[in-house]
């Protein structure tokens, strides 16, 4: 029987993956309601283009409308990026279904927060639907402007590669300790949702 990373391994199944699916989709909310809180903070108080320096030039606060991805990358695309989000978010809560470790929730949870910030911006903020432009506020030196979701993304590829290193799967197993066990509730074994959740972090990075 393969071993878990996590420290209830006497949990019933059905309720280890609820506590998990809570945790997930709690840490996704709260990067939701912190990413749009404060863009809409910034709208309110920053000037389009006005740099207010915090740490030196190390670090500030710069109103930006990005209608690419990070660094300007993709602009004029913008539709295209909102299918990549949304695509995202549902490999995401289709990954959630096998989860059955505490980081991988945190991982998924920021990615799935960070994903659905910026979707949210394509949607509702002009120019129109699915063309819309991310709220930038967070201006790194002189190298890149970014926004909460974007931290949260980041920070979801971070642990994500890093568990990836560790041999550390989607459903709580570790490398050299035999396959994962099918779930009972689903009927289907894993499929290398790991890897599928990597890709994510990548695309959304992109």
């Amino acid at each position: 029987m393969p071993t878990t990373t996590d420290d209830q391994p006497d949990a019933p199944p059905s309720t280890r993956r609820r506590a998990l699916l809570i945790a997930l989709f709690s840490i996704s909310a709260v990067v939701l309601v912190l990413d749009q809180a404060s863009k809409a903070w910034a709208i309110s108080s920053l000037v389009e283009g006005e740099r207010h320096d915090l740490v030196g030039n190390l670090l500030g606060f710069q109103l930006v409308f990005n209608p690419g991805a990070a660094l300007s990358i993709a602009t004029g695309m913008t539709w295209v990026l909102t299918i990549v989000a949304a695509v995202v978010i549902v490999v995401v809560v289709r990954a959630s279904r096998r989860i059955g470790s505490w980081a991988w929730a945190v991982a998924l949870g920021l990615l799935l927060g960070g994903a659905l910030g910026n979707l949210v911006d394509r949607l509702v903020r002009e120019p129109g639907v699915a063309r819309g432009e991310v709220i930038d506020f967070i201006a790194y030196a002189n190298w890149f402007v970014g926004n909460i979701a974007d931290i949260a993304i980041v920070s979801a590829a971070v642990l994500v590669v890093i568990l990836a290193a560790l041999g550390v799967h989607l459903d709580g197993t570790r490398d050299g300790h035999g396959p994962a066990e099918a779930d009972t509730e689903g009927g289907e074994p894993d499929v290398d949702m790991q890897d599928e959740a990597s890709t994510t972090t990548t695309e959304q990075n992109a």
